[in-house]
Formats: structure tokens, C-alpha cells, sequence
């Protein structure tokens, strides 16, 4: 699976211009209130657009209007030099939030704005103003091979012509989930498949009625859920069908001496999670571990899935973790990115360190100016190419 090597986003919260490199492992820090969630946000609605769930997911954050870039839209010199106030500009473009990414086969953009006025009582929703899909890692005019403009969809056929597609679709409406055609546009498939195997963990429970303590009952589970209520079944998945010999090596990494068990009582289906540790008489279950080490069996159980995504993201999976547990879990990391795109989330100086040192890791290490999340370094960096595509 192709990599993503270029992310982009345009006046989403503090991500006024963001363009950032992306490599087989990326780790994206900076000070609080950086902008370090808005990134994972951002990513996050990326991938609600191949479920059909961008425009309910931005409502749940408060619509259009609490998520667009709140500075101005440009600043002049005397700004940033800090000679003048921070002052609005005569608007010269449209409201317009983005998001698009590029892999070295294909890239995606959409481009949401503001509705026009009517009547209706979802007059607050925004709409879907342009989507493109296009060859290569650079948009260009001449790449596009699905253009999406308003209420019309257009691919390129097999001979390079431009084929309108007879139905309109809807402005609420992706054209990743309403548009179909292996024969017309494959890329749509092949491209709304990929964005649908990302996963992304965010902030396990590990509180006394977690569902990673409870019994569950156990089938085959290669992916562990976002809320890892199916622990003991990935797990023992992995034992049986995945890498048990990463999986012994991670637990003891971290618990020198310790393993990881799964009981299935009575063979009735209903599995538990059992941890044995040196010195005790009896293994601890579920219920009685600590949430550090609870959540380092989710991570390691969502890490060492027999089944990578195209993209994995964590965010601050050091949550409730001892700080002497995070070269391990940096280490665990770095394992999983072989064989799947990793893009961390974190300000744990000990895990960031650890990822740091693993060759080919990209550090995104962000900051903001005038209340606009940057990429320090950015100058100095050799940035990917990008331009939106116009509506």
C-alpha cells in the first residue's frame, strides 16, 4: 500500500496553511496549544469523507462557523514583524475549509464552504464546493482524473476525455461515497478503500468499567476496536494467525519476566485477559491491572494487528502510561511502522526520543505564530509541492 507523503490542510482551527512531509513514521509534537489535535482532527475528518460522515462530524464540533480559522486571512508584513495589530483584511477569496492529502499514485482534496442563504433549517450545514482526485503526488489541471464541482461529477475515460456522470450528487453528499464506478473511475475505489483502512486510537478507557476488563465473548479479531473492548480476542488472534513471538517480546520489553495470557472458561466462547507476573502465585486478570499497564496491552494489541492499515494514528497514546514505559512502547512503534504508515501524536519528550532514533522517522514539530499553527524549521525543509484546486 502506497504511502501518504504529503498532508494538507487550509483554515482548519489553528491549520490556517499547513504542508507537511509524511514518511513511514511520523511523530508530530510542539507545546500545548499548538495545534498538535487539530492535525489529528483534521485527519480524522479526511477519513469520515470515505464514510460519508464529514459533514455530521464538523456539525459535531460546532459547524462550519467554530471550525474555520478564526485570524484574519491574510497577514501583511507589518504583522508578522509585530509593527502593526492584528486586523481583519477585505476578504478576497472565498470561506473555504480544505483538506487534502497525495501518495505517489494519487492524491484528494475536498473543499467545504458556506451554503448559500435559504430558508431552510439546515441553512448551517456546510457544503461540499469541490472535490478532485488526481494521478501522482502534485495536483495539477492535467492530473485530475475525477473532478467533483458542486453538484457534478466528471472522470477521465481510459482514452483521456472528460465523461460527465449523469447524476447529480448532493451538496452534503461525498462524492467518495456516492460515486461508484470500477469500469469509469476505478481511482474512486481504489482511493475511498484506502482512506476506510485507516485507524485511528484515541485515549483508551482504562477506568474500572472499561470494557477491556470485562469478559468478552471472543471470535476472530485482527483489527482491535477503537474502544478495545475486544482485547482478549485480538490478542489471542495474534497468538494464533499474527506475530506471538513480537507479541512475547513486546509484553516483556516492558514487564521484564511478565506474559499475557488468554482463559477461555469452560471452552464457552467467553474469553479473559490474564497477565502472570514473577513473584505472584496467580495471574492477574483484567479487572486487576493498573491502567498504565492495561493500556499498554490495548496499544500493543492495536500495534501488532495481523492486518496494517495504510495509516495508523495515535494520539497521545503516553496517556496514564509510566514514563519508564515509553521506550518500550517507542519501540513497539517503530515495529509496527514496517509494515504500516504510523503517525504519532505526542508530547512525551522519552517516547518522542525514542521514535526519533529509529531511521527515516519524520518529526513535525509545530508551533504558532499570530495564533497560526506553523512547522518549525519549514524553511529549511525541503517541503512537497501543493496547490489547491481552485473552485
Amino acid at each position: 500500500m502506497t504511502a501518504l507523503k504529503t498532508l494538507a490542510i487550509a483554515n482548519y482551527r489553528s491549520l490556517r496553511e499547513l504542508i507537511v512531509p509524511l514518511a513511514a513514521l511520523n511523530v508530530v509534537t510542539g507545546p500545548n496549544g499548538s495545534g498538535k489535535s487539530s492535525v489529528y482532527r483534521a485527519l480524522r475528518l479526511l477519513a469520515d469523507t470515505a464514510q460519508g460522515r464529514v459533514i455530521p462530524s464538523l456539525a459535531r464540533e460546532g459547524g462550519l462557523p467554530s471550525t474555520l480559522w478564526a485570524g484574519p486571512e491574510r497577514f501583511s508584513r507589518a504583522m508578522l514583524a509585530g509593527e502593526a495589530p492584528v486586523t481583519g483584511t477585505v476578504r478576497s477569496g472565498p470561506v473555504s475549509l480544505k483538506l487534502g492529502f497525495a501518495c505517489d499514485d494519487f492524491g484528494y482534496s475536498i473543499d467545504l464552504g458556506l451554503p448559500l442563504p435559504s430558508h431552510s433549517q439546515f441553512a448551517l450545514d456546510p457544503v461540499i464546493k469541490r472535490e478532485c482526485i488526481w494521478g501522482g503526488a502534485v495536483p495539477r489541471p492535467s492530473t485530475l482524473l475525477v473532478d467533483r464541482q458542486g453538484a457534478q461529477i466528471r472522470a477521465r475515460t481510459a482514452s483521456g476525455d472528460w465523461q460527465t456522470i449523469p447524476q447529480p450528487v448532493a451538496s452534503f453528499d461525498s462524492m467518495m461515497t456516492e460515486f461508484a464506478d470500477p469500469t469509469g473511475a476505478p481511482e474512486m475505489i481504489a482511493m475511498r478503500e484506502r482512506i476506510r483502512s485507516w485507524r485511528f486510537y484515541d485515549h483508551f478507557r482504562t477506568d474500572a468499567q472499561a470494557p477491556a476488563r470485562q469478559s468478552q465473548i471472543g471470535t476472530h479479531t485482527p483489527v482491535l476496536a477503537d474502544d478495545g473492548a475486544d482485547l482478549a480476542a485480538a490478542l489471542q488472534t495474534i497468538r494464533e494467525i499474527g506475530d506471538a513471538a513480537a507479541l512475547d517480546a513486546a509484553i516483556d520489553d516492558a514487564f521484564p519476566g511478565a506474559s499475557v495470557e488468554i482463559d477461555n472458561p469452560g471452552g464457552r466462547g467467553r474469553f479473559d485477559v490474564l497477565m502472570r507476573q514473577p513473584g505472584l502465585l496467580r495471574p492477574l486478570a483484567a479487572a486487576e491491572l493498573s491502567d498504565g499497564t492495561l493500556r499498554y496491552l490495548l496499544l500493543a494489541a492495536a500495534l501488532l494487528t495481523p492486518r496494517p492499515p495504510a495509516l495508523m494514528v495515535l494520539n497521545e497514546p503516553e496517556t496514564s502510561l509510566h514514563p519508564d514505559l515509553l521506550p518500550a512502547l517507542g519501540r513497539l512503534i517503530a515495529q509496527a511502522a514496517r509494515h504500516a504508515q504510523v503517525l504519532v501524536v505526542s508530547h512525551a519528550a522519552r517516547l518522542i526520543a525514542t521514535l526519533e532514533r529509529e531511521a527515516g522517522c519524520e518529526s513535525l514539530v509545530l508551533d504558532k505564530q499570530l495564533g497560526a499553527t506553523a512547522l518549525v524549521d519549514a524553511d529549511s525543509r525541503d517541503l512537497p509541492a501543493w496547490k489547491w484546486p481552485s473552485r
